[in-house]
């Protein structure tokens, strides 16, 4: 049986030089090379939706793959598609890069320049571990075979303009659509979740940022569970302790949840550092909430010219969502798509912060009546997203659109 692999490197030189070697191997049947970690991760996603044997058993990652480092985008592969062996080609072959890519996930290292006796018994190797590991797997019956769960951001325009309200209830919509849901708090200095739904917890999300292997164990470990059903993973209770995680370990730990739940929301708040700003990249959708007033529209259109500028995320690729919405506003939606050139979410949330108060005050978030005006419009921008089933009875702005209604929200699977 001939051995699949799958190259991937964005200089067309080093790339081509790999696929002639690769192609003198043994049983070996090179795919079309993946130009960079985009590219990549999609195709393997594509492969394992049909079938987990439709994956190559070896995929070749070289050292200037970009735009993810090619260790963080080993770490990711091996996380989404554990039955893959990956093999690093690069010209550092020190025992620490050695050490640090078998840390990632690296089933080996190959040194530059390429030699034929070193190549082709990697490639053994790995793909008989592959093989090995399907083997013993069932083919593939335990390995996860989607293209990964749905990551939804949701950052704040600005203080106090909703973005934890909305994540827990879009959270909460997903969890009652019978999906597995986390909720995870990146707001890491100021998160509040856990003071919306009155709880306590121990474990947050920095005692996951050092560790280099996130396992199902480690995992279910960190997360608390809600009495809905909700996974939570919460932001620590001493804000100073947000700086250990780094956008590394926002990366790897995004990755791990992805691979185990079906919807992850993530709350950024309204300050992005390093770990937010990974969230957002990775995000399938993300979401910038704003209120209909001037400070507050200004500020997001600063906050989406800035994601732009840094590369996190291009102004079409984000959605924002308009809070305590009224019709006698003079900022109207369409206002808002003009000024920060973002896509506008069709549902906006209605101003009647007295449906509310009692539930937030009481830290009950969950128990938020169903006939509420604000949870039926956060449910039904829940089912806009895709995350759940439009809830009846939601307030949509337009009057001729139906409930049910669905349409472009600027969604994505991968930042281009």
């Amino acid at each position: 049986m001939p051995t699949r692999i799958l190259p991937a490197g964005a200089d067309p030189d080093a790339v081509r030089s790999l696929v002639t070697l690769l192609s003198q191997l043994p049983d070996a049947e090179p795919q079309p090379p993946a130009t960079d970690s985009t590219q990549l991760v999609d195709t393997l996603a594509r492969l394992a939706a049909e079938s987990v044997d439709e994956l190559p058993e070896v995929v070749v990652v070289h050292e200037r793959v970009g735009p993810v480092p090619a260790l963080e985008l080993i770490r990711e592969v091996a996380l989404r598609f554990p039955a893959v062996g990956v093999i690093l080609v690069t010209t550092d072959a020190s025992p620490g890069l050695f050490a640090a890519a078998m840390d990632s996930g690296a089933r080996g290292l190959v040194a530059l320049p390429l030699s034929y006796e070193e190549l082709a018994g990697r490639v053994q190797a790995v793909a008989q571990w592959s093989t090995g590991v399907r083997r013993h797997l069932g083919h593939g019956a335990d390995v996860f075979a989607g293209a990964g769960g749905t990551v939804v951001t949701v950052s704040g325009a600005k203080g106090g303009t909703g973005a934890t309200l909305t994540a827990v209830q879009l959270a909460l919509a997903a969890q009652a659509s019978g999906r597995a849901t986390v909720l995870v708090d990146l707001d890491l200095q100021t998160g509040d979740i856990a003071s919306y739904l009155d709880i306590q917890f121990r474990r947050s999300v920095v005692d996951l940022a050092a560790i280099t292997d996130i396992s199902p164990r480690v995992l279910a470990d960190a997360v608390f569970r809600h009495d809905t059903g909700l996974a939570l993973l919460l932001a620590p209770g001493e804000g100073e302790r947000g700086e250990e995680v780094t956008d590394r370990a926002a990366r790897q730990l995004a990755g791990a949840l992805r691979s185990r739940y079906e919807v992850v929301v993530v709350d950024c708040g309204s300050q992005i550092g390093a770990a937010g700003a990974a969230a957002v990249e990775m995000a399938d959708t993300a979401l910038l909430v704003t209120t209909p007033d001037v400070i507050a529209v200004r500020a997001a259109k600063r906050t989406v010219r800035m994601w732009d500028r840094l590369q996190i995320r291009k102004a079409e690729e984000t959605t924002v969502v308009v809070n305590r919405h009224s019709r006698n506003t003079e900022i109207q939606p369409a206002l808002v798509q003009r000024i920060t050139g973002a896509a506008v979410a069709r549902t906006s949330v209605p101003a009647n912060f007295k449906e509310l108060q009692g539930v937030v005050d009481a830290g009950r978030l969950h128990e938020l009546d169903s006939r509420s005006t604000v949870r039926q419009a956060l449910w039904a921008l829940a089912g806009e997203l895709g995350l759940a089933k439009a809830a009846e009875g939601a307030s949509h702005r337009g009057g001729g659109r139906s409930r049910g209604d669905r349409g472009p929200v600027g969604l994505r699977r991968r930042k281009e």
